[in-house]
């Protein structure tokens, strides 16, 4: 079931299509990444889907109906560009956020106890905001979007200003909140957190989907078709016994690993056969690229319709 589906969504601006005919549905319960490069129409989507704009053409809907001012009490929304009050104190500003989104004062402060302590600023309670570095601030930030548990959060660039550390705190949240029950659309440049952390992707270039489906069917699409063999044992009698199977292989800078081509996908089953008759077999798997590879051929070989 998907939680969101946007169906051929137009937005103009004067003398600028920012979205044209774009498509996106994102399944309950998932990670969703939204990637593009800068000015693609990233965020002009993520604003019609939180209704703070609407679009020219298309369709929206949220839950099984159509996206309502109303929706947005069940969406969380972290923009890229955020904002706190720099004079009031952590905790304070953390509860009035929280009343503003229906919880009471006591609930909130339950809650807001719990995340201060998950991500590690509870000694920052009664700290002014401006006492924050960036990273602190950003965590005050995400625990008061998703403090109301909304069925869906948003993030923009989640992880800019964060160290390692801190970015896998974030990012383990992120996953437990999905495991919870929330699904989660997160716009990026940072193609390894995709990797880690999203079930599907979209990605928006010049105002058009131009490539989407879960993480492991693009990656399928983009493979080059080659496998990476591992093993123990005699590399010639291994050669002899998979010969029949492979158009071509070659070594590398690794002992005991081949990269080989197939004849074709029924090979697999008996070169594996072959292989662990012949040596000690330890691992057979196919090379995808990455999400990082991905994203610059598909943006770089994409070509615009004639008729745009």
């Amino acid at each position: 079931m998907n939680i969101l589906e946007a169906d051929n969504i137009v937005k103009d601006y004067t003398g600028h299509r920012a979205l044209d005919n774009v498509t996106v549905h994102v399944p309950e319960g998932s990670v969703y990444g939204l990637l593009g490069p800068n000015g693609a129409g990233k965020t002009t989507l993520i604003r019609i889907i939180n209704h703070i704009t609407a679009p020219d053409q298309g369709t929206v809907t949220f839950m099984g109906e159509p996206l309502t001012a109303d929706s947005v009490a069940h969406i969380g929304y972290l923009p890229e560009e955020r904002g706190l009050y720099k004079k009031m104190k952590v905790g304070d500003q953390a509860v009035f956020f929280a009343r503003l989104k229906g919880l009471s004062t006591k609930d909130a402060t339950t809650r807001l106890k719990d995340w201060f302590e998950r991500l590690e600023i509870s000694d920052w309670w009664d700290k002014k905001v401006e006492e924050l570095s960036k990273g602190m601030a950003q965590k005050v930030q995400f625990i008061i979007t998703v403090l109301h548990e909304p069925r869906l959060l948003i993030f923009d660039e989640p992880f800019s200003g964060f160290d390692p550390i801190n970015a896998n705190i974030l990012k383990r949240e992120i996953l437990r909140l999905r495991d919870n029950g929330a699904t989660v659309i997160f716009s990026t440049h940072n193609m390894s957190s995709v990797e880690e952390l999203c079930d599907s992707i979209t990605l928006i270039n010049k105002s058009r989907n131009i490539l989407s489906g879960s993480v492991e069917e693009v990656k399928q699409r983009y493979s080059d078709g080659n496998y990476r063999l591992t093993f123990n044992g005699d590399a010639g009698q291994l050669a002899t016994a998979i010969e029949p199977f492979v158009n071509a292989w070659h070594g590398t800078d690794h002992d005991g690993e081949l990269i080989l081509s197939l004849k074709d996908n029924d090979a697999r089953r008996p070169l594996i056969a072959a292989a662990n008759d012949a040596v000690d077999l330890l691992g057979f798997e196919s090379i995808l690229p990455s999400m990082d590879n991905i994203f610059i051929q598909a943006v770089n070989s994409y070509k615009e319709p004639e008729n745009a």
